[in-house]
């Protein structure tokens, strides 16, 4: 296991030690990455061009977030005092960012000790390192600590007694809807070193897999078709008034992805449930569903087989799979049942930085990818947290030395790291019938790929086979369970809910349960929760929590409804054991790379012998 720095705790510590004054000779300003600038004009998105004197657009083309004010300066042949007063001056046009940024990273308190390492008055260099190390230590008292309960919860109040002390900064967040994951200042992830071998059979039970993954595809497909259109209109509305650049198209195109791409992706899924509807016809009021994926293979392929036509990401697809087996051996012989529980979609789950830096061979990852994307990949920059759902350890980590980032509105990336460029440089064209995005160098991305990651969020969790309605059965296709059974009830109509003593709650529930014939474990989700939580219906403790969620929901929306969905499997069926015999819940999660998709990114033309291009 390792202890990591959630990045808003590094965050914290260099916003104080920006504060101090002494700072600003040491700190290169960055032109923001919609700000560009032409002759002596300024032009923003939005906004009609602003007039720049010659220094001071001489100033601004240096201000690339790697030399402070005195390089600018020698760069120039100016005075500093000049320099730093033209920075100044462009800093309250919020032409450019002045500030301690710590570029976004599995290891914040590296790319902080980076950045502080290139001061070079040590008086001011030596004291900000030193606070640096004291959280640094801090850190390794607390991986050094191990499993043992005192010696953990003493370390992790020491580091936080020594971050307030040196952020005069609370080192808990509170929970709330704009608080992303990783309230505390570290993070533990960790690894097994043990490994379980399941054998071949698991794989020649996966043709209902296939057919999953191939109707997501489908799904992804149809995504596309409707965000190009939309895309295309702003280009249009924009290209009239000149050349467009990506800063200005995707400004333009706000809020991400585009205002209706809700609407969009909720007609594509309802095609997609109809189109399993025909496939599967299930009968109205069943509970249980078993076809053969021999006997729908036709009609899968007639509704959904076609190659790929999305963006980037969209040629990953990233379905968790359970088993329901009494052990590994078990599995083995083939005598077991799969539930397919997540189809991430538009997704490489195993790029993300939790798996990456637990996995013991990150270049085999990275080969893996290049198999993907022989070429350079165009990655938009991501803002370092998402609320409840995006934090450092989501963050994608496969990316290479050959690829390009983008910054669009959140600049995180590193401005020494080559192929990094601001989106008001891209160019935004239209070439062979297709909106391009051009970079500097002459490379050239489908401009999907700068959605990428925001298509990939709107589409990732919705894959469905399940038809709509207040119940909905299990189904399954040959040995995997690729629905779960579920049902909806408004939160007004949990009438145990309201009781007020916690015994007669309790066997009321109880009787609740059994009136509609619900399992003892669900899941339940509610519009007024974050995620999905666990009830068993034999524990007053979860029968509390989930009373609770009822009266949250009815009084916010009495016409409202809470989703409950079988545990599937169940705890009694989990196969995983260690070598003591200790039971493991687990799930095995595949990535799929769809071999279809043709790229039509264009890599930089090679420079000519004498120099040209």
């Amino acid at each position: 296991s390792r202890v990591y720095f959630a990045s808003w705790a590094i965050d914290a510590l260099a916003k104080s030690l920006d504060a101090d004054p002494a700072m600003r000779a040491w700190i290169p300003p960055r032109r923001v990455s919609f700000v560009r600038a032409e002759g002596l004009s300024v032009h923003l998105p939005g906004r009609p061009p602003q007039p720049i004197g010659e220094r001071a657009r001489a100033v601004l083309d240096l201000c690339d977030g790697t030399r402070p004010p005195a390089a600018i300066a020698a760069a120039l042949g100016i005075p500093v005092a000049e320099a730093t007063e033209a920075v100044r001056w462009l800093q309250s046009k919020r032409w450019v960012h002045w500030r301690l940024d710590v570029p976004t990273g599995t290891y914040p308190e590296r790319e902080l000790r980076a950045v502080l390492e290139r001061i070079g008055d040590p008086a001011l260099r030596e004291p900000a390192l030193e606070k640096l190390a004291v959280l640094e230590r801090g850190r390794d008292t607390v991986q050094a600590a191990g499993f043992d309960a005192e010696a953990l919860t003493s370390a992790i109040a020491a580091l936080e007694a020594d971050f307030a002390a040196l952020t005069a900064t609370d080192a808990q967040r509170s929970k709330g809807e704009r608080t992303a994951p990783c309230r505390g200042l570290v993070y533990s992830d960790a690894r097994r070193a043990a490994t379980a071998t399941l054998g071949t059979a698991l794989l020649d039970e996966l043709t209902p897999l296939a057919q999953c993954l191939t109707a997501a595809r489908w799904m992804t497909n149809r995504f596309a078709e409707r965000v190009r259109p939309r895309l295309r209109q702003v280009y249009e509305r924009l290209s009239a008034a000149g050349p467009v650049d990506l800063g200005a198209m995707w400004l333009g195109c706000l809020p991400s992805p585009y205002p209706e791409a809700t609407r969009d992706l909720d007609a594509v899924q309802a095609e997609l449930r109809a189109k399993w509807a025909r496939i599967l016809a299930v009968p109205e009021g069943a509970r249980r569903v078993r076809v053969s994926s021999a006997d729908i293979a036709e009609r899968v392929r007639e509704e959904f087989e076609e190659p790929g036509a999305g963006w980037s990401l969209a040629r990953y697809f990233s379905p968790d799979v359970l088993l329901l087996a009494d052990s590994a051996d078990a599995v083995a012989r083939g005598d077991f049942e799969m539930v397919l529980g997540e189809m991430h979609s538009a997704l490489n789950t195993m790029g993300a930085s939790l798996f990456v830096h637990q996995h013991p061979d990150r270049e085999e990852l990275i080969a893996e990818t290049t198999r993907d994307f022989p070429g350079p990949r165009l990655l938009p920059m991501l803002p370092k947290e998402l609320p409840l759902k995006w934090s450092t350890r989501s963050r994608p980590s496969l990316d290479r030395p050959q690829d390009y980032y983008v910054s669009l509105v959140d600049d995180t990336g590193d401005p020494h790291r080559p192929r990094t460029v601001l989106c008001a440089d891209v160019r935004v064209e239209e070439r062979d019938g297709l909106l391009m995005a051009v970079l500097p160098d002459g490379a050239a991305f489908d401009l999907l790929d700068v959605y990428a990651n925001t298509l990939t969020q709107r589409v990732m969790d919705r894959f469905t086979l399940r038809p709509e309605g207040d119940h909905t059965p299990r189904i399954s296709i040959d040995k995997m369970v690729v629905a779960r059974e579920t049902w909806a009830f408004p939160a007004s109509e949990l009438a145990f809910a309201d009781e007020k003593s916690e015994t007669r709650r309790f066997v009321r529930a109880r009787h609740w349960r059994q009136e509609h014939d619900l399992p003892r474990f669900v899941f339940v989700v509610s519009p007024t929760e974050p995620r999905p939580f666990y009830v068993d219906f034999d524990s007053p403790v979860y029968l509390t929590i989930l009373a609770k969620a009822a009266r949250r929901l009815a009084r916010k929306d009495p016409g409202a409804k809470l989703k409950v969905s079988e545990m599937l499997p169940t705890p009694e069926q989990a196969w995983l054991t260690d070598d003591e015999g200790a039971a493991f819940t687990s799930e095995l999660r595949f990535v799929a790379v769809d071999q279809t998709v043709t790229d039509v990114s264009r890599p930089a033309p090679e420079p000519a012998a004498d120099g040209g291009a």
